[in-house]
């Protein structure tokens, strides 16, 4: 008997390389590139801890870096969570936490306009003039995640975690 290879060893190979073939052909010419380059940064993982008064809406926000190489700095915000069809929702303790994420086009905010899931909010301007903040203000715009006591209250007791995705386009 001799050692054949499965045919369905090598579609991951094929697959790779047909979305390496589509990443390629979709690349914009280098000034078009040039012309829609945005940049986000200083994205940093929210720890609330251990809450214990399930009475009070929970609020993180912090100050990131938002730029866009375009002569009119606009750009939009996508969001989406790991919840079902992106929803904003942390797994753990046997269910899940339902949360809010919102947006501000300023820095050192705590509110902020809420963002629905895959939902883009549009017309934002950023006033970031070089693509890391290292020239300039050090943050242009504000990400905002609240647990709200009813989500809190309705949760079961236990360690929660999630993804949330952020997507910039330019504008």
């Amino acid at each position: 008997m001799r050692n054949r290879q499965k045919r369905g060893g090598r579609w991951l190979p094929r697959f790779f390389l047909a979305l390496l073939g589509l990443l390629v052909v979709g690349l914009p010419t280098p000034a078009a590139a040039q012309e829609k380059f945005v940049k986000i940064g200083n994205l940093t993982d929210y720890n609330f801890g251990t809450i214990t008064n399930l009475s009070a809406d929970r609020t993180l926000a912090s100050s990131i870096c938002v730029y866009s190489a375009k002569t009119t700095p606009g750009y939009n915000v996508t969001a989406s969570g790991n919840g079902a069809g992106g929803a904003f929702t942390l797994a753990g303790g046997g269910g899940t936490l339902a949360y809010e994420v919102q947006w501000n086009q300023a820095p050192n905010m705590a509110s902020g306009t809420t963002l629905r899931p895959n939902v883009p909010l549009t017309g934002l301007l950023t006033t970031a003039i070089q693509a890391n903040c290292n020239n300039g203000p050090p943050s242009s715009a504000s990400l905002i995640v609240v647990l709200r006591a009813a989500a809190l209250q309705a949760a079961p007791s236990g360690t929660f975690s999630g993804v949330l995705t952020i997507i910039i386009g330019s504008e």
